[in-house]
């Protein structure tokens, strides 16, 4: 080992080894030692040992050790990321470099572990906080992309639950409702629909066309870009799409909001054109291969 003697060079490494944690069976741990003037050869020294002894226990290991400026003057420190695995260290590379990215003045990979000069390393809190998330993040086994992760569920399993919370009306009740003379509150018709749907399946006229993505914020009256009418939260907005998938979820989400007379209509647009219910079909086209094939929206 170049400018380290063998008993600090032990000593040194026993007492980082000692402040290891274990992240999934991987012993990982992050180091800040003072400036030398072998800096780099200095730090090569210590992560040799503790790699050395860690492998002696057969340990699968993930480490960061680097070096500190003495003084509050801007210098380059050296930062040596090592493990037992190279995928650990190339995913380790990748982090790092993004948690300094600006401050890397050189690095380089040589496998078991990747050595890069960065300024002013450990001279606030961050650094070490983020060698941490580093080396921590790397450790972890790969998650198999086939697996859905815990508490994930399915759409259809998203799209029931949200049902459970509406009374779904049909295109005729919707018909009458909106014909009514006299209403508890304002009753609006709402197109969540693309307009490139709206051009190719046309629309039912006096409907608000807000399409989906803007949803919320133009019906929510605590929202600044709200639309006039929605001063209030005992609105009956009756959502409609395509098909009538997207709009039970439109509905549930305006629910959240606290319009909780929202609701949609089961079938959507393709219900109430089948019902024989006045549409607008001005721009309307022959359906596309595409839709024909099923839009669920």
């Amino acid at each position: 080992m170049v400018g380290l003697p063998s008993h600090f060079r032990s000593h040194t490494s026993v007492n980082f080894i000692d402040t290891y944690f274990f992240q999934t069976g991987v012993r990982v741990g992050v180091s800040l030692t003072m400036s030398t003037n072998d800096d780099e050869d200095f730090i090569r020294a210590v992560t040799s040992e503790i790699s050395r002894q860690l492998m002696l226990n057969s340990n699968p290991h993930l480490f960061a050790v680097a070096s500190t400026a003495q003084s509050i003057s801007s210098i380059p420190n050296t930062l040596i990321i090592r493990g037992s695995s190279e995928d650990y260290v190339h995913r380790a590379q990748l982090l790092a470099s993004s948690k300094f990215i600006g401050r890397i003045i050189t690095s380089f990979n040589e496998g078991n572990q990747w050595v890069a000069t960065i300024s002013d390393i450990g001279a606030s809190m961050y650094d070490e906080a983020a060698l941490w998330d580093v080396v921590r993040k790397s450790a972890r086994e790969p998650v198999d992309p086939l697996l859905p992760p815990p508490g994930s569920r399915r759409i259809g399993q998203i799209l029931t639950e949200a049902r459970s919370k509406l009374e779904r009306i049909t295109p005729m009740q919707a018909f009458d409702e909106l014909r009514e003379s006299k209403v508890n509150a304002p009753t609006f018709l709402v197109d969540i629909r693309t307009a490139a749907q709206r051009e190719m399946q046309g629309g039912i006229y006096g409907s608000l066309i807000i399409e989906r993505n803007v949803l919320e914020w133009r019906f929510d009256p605590r929202a600044d870009s709200r639309l006039a009418i929605a001063d209030r939260f005992d609105l009956r907005i009756i959502v409609f799409c395509q098909e009538g998938y997207a709009s039970s979820l439109a509905a549930y989400s305006l629910q959240q909001l606290g319009l909780l007379n929202a609701t949609d209509m089961i079938g959507g647009y393709e219900a109430w054109r089948e019902a024989g219910l006045p549409i607008d079909i001005d721009q309307a086209h022959p359906r596309s291969l595409v839709s024909l094939a099923g839009s669920v929206v």
